[in-house]
């Protein structure tokens, strides 16, 4: 995939007292791409997403978010680049006490002004909820919904806004075998029909075979390996190995 890239990360170092997660780290995510993330727990890949979009600070290195150098833009320039990066969270991070509408236009009462909701956010609601399969779940409460259709409701409110990167935390953890498959087609499907670039982040083998056009091994802090699944799949490299046996 030679498309020009919309993240860069270089030289990345981030530590937590004597815990040195990232040791002189470096990728690239290019446009249209799904790039999995893959390391034992405590690796940090959490770290490195929230790195990129700095939610954490980083302690050296350089991160290139959509062209846009993150630690030289002021605060609301963050905001509004931050806004075209969605983040599907492990727990879902949905409003209990809101309605699957509600949830869905929450961000619209952030990034839209009023002409716009009042023209656009039902239908923007309504496409999101379809491209999920949920359009009959709009005025359900999330304490109605199965655990895979949470995470499909979350998914939706990350498309809403249309952004250009998605950024997945565990999207399959807690799913059952068969949700986890339908979750991991459904990131394909998006990926597909909006050309969208993502980061997933997985410790589930089959959505990372499902989901990713490439891999990067997080080990060590440093990046251990970028190969395609089928590649790293026959590595011998015994540290490689561990996480396909």
């Amino acid at each position: 995939m030679n498309s020009a890239p919309v993240i860069e990360v270089d030289n990345l170092f981030k530590s937590f007292g004597d815990n040195h997660v990232l040791r002189d780290f470096s990728m690239i995510l290019r446009h249209g791409e799904n790039l999995a993330i893959l390391g034992k727990s405590g690796s940090g890949k959490s770290v490195l997403i929230k790195c990129i979009i700095n939610l954490i600070e980083s302690d050296n290195g350089k991160i290139i978010l959509l062209d846009k150098n993150i630690d030289e833009l002021n605060q609301e320039e963050l905001d509004e680049i931050r806004a075209r990066v969605g983040f599907l969270f492990q727990g879902n991070a949905l409003y209990d006490s809101m309605t699957v509408r509600e949830n869905l236009e929450f961000p619209l009462r952030r990034h839209w002004n009023k002409e716009q909701r009042e023209k656009g956010a039902e239908s923007a609601v309504i496409e999101a909820l379809s491209d999920v399969g949920l359009a009959h779940a709009i005025d359900m409460m999330p304490a109605e919904l199965s655990g895979g259709m949470r995470k499909r409701i979350a998914l939706a409110r990350t498309l809403i806004l249309r952004p250009a990167i998605i950024l997945y935390d565990e999207p399959t953890t807690g799913l059952d075998p068969i949700t986890a498959r339908e979750i991991s087609q459904l990131i394909v499907k998006v990926q597909q029909k909006y050309n969208t670039s993502s980061i997933i982040i997985s410790h589930d083998m089959n959505c990372i075979n499902i989901t990713s056009n490439r891999i990067i091994m997080l080990i060590d802090g440093t990046c251990y390996a970028n190969d395609t699944y089928a590649s790293l799949r026959k590595s011998q490299d015994t540290r490689i190995r561990e996480f396909f046996d």
